[in-house]
């Protein structure tokens, strides 16, 4: 390979181009180096982009599919439990939305353990929404699955109970140093 190399360099010898380029040759070859590397690297960055939003959009949906796919809810069972499962949602969300306008740097720590425990409450419910799919609607599943959202709402009472109390300590404490 090397010999055939040299063959063309000394055949071709008399055919070379020495002579100097224009003047400014170097800087137009340098500014058009420039302009196609940041032109690819936008295009290269977009693509990269538009492959990554796909990927994340197609991942968001199989998961969704595989939450859905996993269990029935209450409201999959008849219109009645559909009600029901939707007041103790709302009185839920109504509870929790009471409690973070309450929620200061003082009673954090009690709040975060009551949501730790309804973080318990809601991952048994996953699995009674399995095992309602699995039962063919097994009335004493679906009796689970109520009073999991009645303790989910006496978790959030207590919370509300344990934050009042809180808020009337701090009160009296602010009195008697007053004093």
């Amino acid at each position: 390979m090397k010999n055939n190399l040299e063959n063309i360099f000394k055949d071709k010898k008399g055919e070379f181009d020495f002579a100097e380029p224009n003047m400014g040759h170097f800087d137009r070859f340098e500014a058009k180096l420039k302009n196609n590397s940041t032109a690819k690297v936008k295009k290269t960055s977009w693509h990269w982009l538009a492959v990554a939003a796909s990927i994340l959009l197609l991942i968001g949906f199989w998961l969704g599919k595989q939450n859905n796919s996993n269990g029935y809810d209450l409201a999959d069972v008849s219109p009645k439990m559909e009600e029901t499962q939707n007041f103790y949602l709302a009185s839920i969300h109504k509870e929790i939305e009471e409690i973070k306008s309450q929620q200061t740097p003082e009673n954090q720590k009690i709040i975060d353990d009551a949501f730790d425990q309804l973080k318990i409450l809601e991952s048994s419910y996953q699995k009674l929404t399995v095992e309602l799919k699995e039962s063919s609607e097994d009335k004493r599943v679906i009796y689970a699955m109520i009073a999991n959202f009645q303790n989910r709402l006496e978790v959030l009472q207590n919370l509300m109970i344990q934050l009042e109390e809180f808020e009337n300590y701090k009160e009296i404490a602010v009195k008697e140093k007053m004093v």
